[in-house]
């Protein structure tokens, strides 16, 4: 069987170790996702610390592929997460934010009528390959322990290290003006974010992510995750058989 194709949750053992699919909501962290499917497993179990985790942190903002492993597969998290990921989005042109999307206010504003689709060609082709990346102030990263998120929130700035990672496909899909959409595939470690940053400085103006959605890790497709009220339906559903059983 493809590692894609997974098994109905009733087949799963989820203490010897299970992958579930789950396309995250938007305004969800991907540790409030964790956290609802551990609580529902706790009861399933009887395994009052039973292991949960995700393969890959998505933005509170972004919706998409989430990969989360229990059990004994939570050993595999760190294979899955060197996974290359495809996503879609959209950024806008003219502006730009501390966090380098929408979760935080434009503090910034860019004329942005200049640009052309010649310009936004020519733009695009300069981040297909291998390319330095710089990551945002508001990211996981920890330096001296501390997420730097936190640290923006407190006003610091931290001179962050570019990092190398790959743009296999960068494709423009829909081009209105400010907003531009976007297909990308990409390698583990690429922040949409700074991409989105970097083309607005590029092309003299600014630029910050609207909209993500991660489509596809490795073999995983978005089309064979659960929705997540549904998976936590189906988990209390089977939660409730095995009690009467």
């Amino acid at each position: 069987m493809n590692e894609a194709e997974l098994p109905p949750l009733s087949e799963l053992d989820f203490q010897a170790g299970a992958t579930l699919l789950v396309d995250k909501p938007q305004d969800w962290t991907s540790f409030d996702v964790v956290n609802k499917i551990r609580f529902r497993l706790r009861k399933l179990t009887g395994v009052k610390r039973i292991k949960v985790g995700h393969a890959g942190t998505l933005d509170p903002l972004a919706t998409g592929l989430l990969i989360i492993c229990t059990g004994k597969s939570t050993k595999k998290l760190t294979d899955f997460q060197g996974l290359d990921k495809e996503y879609t989005g959209t950024f806008r042109l003219g502006g730009s934010t501390p966090s380098y999307d929408s979760e935080t206010k434009v503090d910034h504003v860019f004329p942005y009528e200049h640009i052309t689709e010649g310009m936004l060609e020519a733009a695009r082709q300069q981040f297909v390959g291998t390319i330095q990346q710089v990551p945002p102030m508001y990211s996981a990263i920890k330096v001296d322990g501390q997420p730097l998120y936190k640290r923006a929130r407190q006003g610091e700035v931290i001179e962050i290290k570019a990092r190398t990672v790959q743009l296999f496909e960068f494709e423009l899909t829909d081009l209105q003006l400010p907003d531009v959409s976007f297909r990308l595939h990409c390698s583990k470690g690429t922040y949409v974010r700074s991409l989105a940053h970097d083309m607005g400085h590029m092309l003299d103006s600014g630029a910050y992510l609207t909209a993500l959605r991660r489509t596809k890790v490795g073999d995983f497709h978005i089309e064979n995750a659960w929705n997540l009220e549904e998976l936590i339906r189906e988990l209390d559903e089977l939660l409730e058989e095995r009690s009467l059983a």
